[in-house]
């Protein structure tokens, strides 16, 4: 799933935006409804100074035989990719984050257990919420690394530099309404953007629900880094709702709703 925007909550910074990186474990349930686990969480001391969002498509290159070139030939767009890195500090300069411990080896330990360790009930690694300021991530732990580099005497580290690396993770329900949207154009609807719409009115408008996973929904759609910065004129596509059977709009289905997160940012 895409990075996508949040609407404004509670427990932010002047700018409406959650000051440290958030990880949250959650869980998958039947039809793809998302369920946060709130308590099995890290929140970073130090925010990346940086990170990388990765966008792949796979084509099929197998040639003919006898041929000289081949054309690739599109066969998947894959999940998106993201990679920074967060420092662990436990030498007194930085503060410490409030209920999550100060030494270090504890820290990865409470790092591990959000994205790392396996879910006795799955027996496979877990899924994870990424929050930060206005974006969002929903994945999975492709490769996580440790480099210590200070030591207090007795050799337990002060300091490490963990590099983490996500797999962007889609629930069969979406991957369902990708499909949908992709076989049928009558399923897809489009509105030319007026001035004042953002995501939330078009989704007030045409759904009857602007929550932010219904925001989200439409925001990936059109790969929008913004909810609110829609240009007068553009086109925006308006994906199919659970279940939506003609071009004309019916009320949508429930879509899975997560717990509003604390903390969370504004859309931009």
């Amino acid at each position: 799933m895409s990075f996508n925007e949040l609407p404004a909550d509670a427990g932010a910074d002047d700018e409406g935006q959650l000051k440290r990186l958030l990880m949250t474990r959650y869980s998958v349930g039947k039809g793809g409804a998302i369920t946060l686990e709130e308590q099995v969480k890290f929140e970073t001391q130090i925010n990346p100074s940086d990170f990388k969002h990765s966008h792949r498509i796979g084509y099929n290159t197998t040639a003919d035989m006898g041929s000289a070139k081949t054309e690739p030939k599109f066969a998947s767009t894959e999940p998106e990719d993201i990679s920074f890195s967060i420092v662990l500090d436990d030498t007194g300069a930085v503060e410490d984050v409030p209920g999550q411990p100060s030494d270090v080896k504890q820290q990865i330990d409470l790092l591990s257990k959000v994205v790392y360790d396996y879910v006795n009930d799955a027996g496979e690694p877990p899924h994870v919420r990424l929050l930060w300021g206005t974006l969002i991530f929903f994945g999975r732990l492709r490769s996580m690394t440790t480099q210590y580099s200070l030591f207090k005497p007795n050799g337990d580290p002060l300091r490490a530099k963990i590099e983490l690396s996500f797999v962007g993770a889609s629930s069969s329900s979406k991957n369902q309404l990708v499909n949908q949207r992709a076989s049928s154009n009558a399923m897809t609807r489009t509105q030319t953007v007026k001035e004042g719409d953002t995501v939330a009115s078009v989704c007030a408008d045409k759904y009857k629900d602007d929550s932010f996973e219904r925001q989200a929904q439409v925001a990936d759609a059109n790969n929008l880094s913004s909810l609110t910065d829609l240009k007068p004129g553009d086109t925006l596509v308006i994906p199919p709702a659970p279940n939506d059977k003609a071009p004309g709009f019916a009320a949508p289905a429930p879509f899975p709703k997560l717990p509003t997160p604390s903390g969370a940012g504004r859309g931009l």
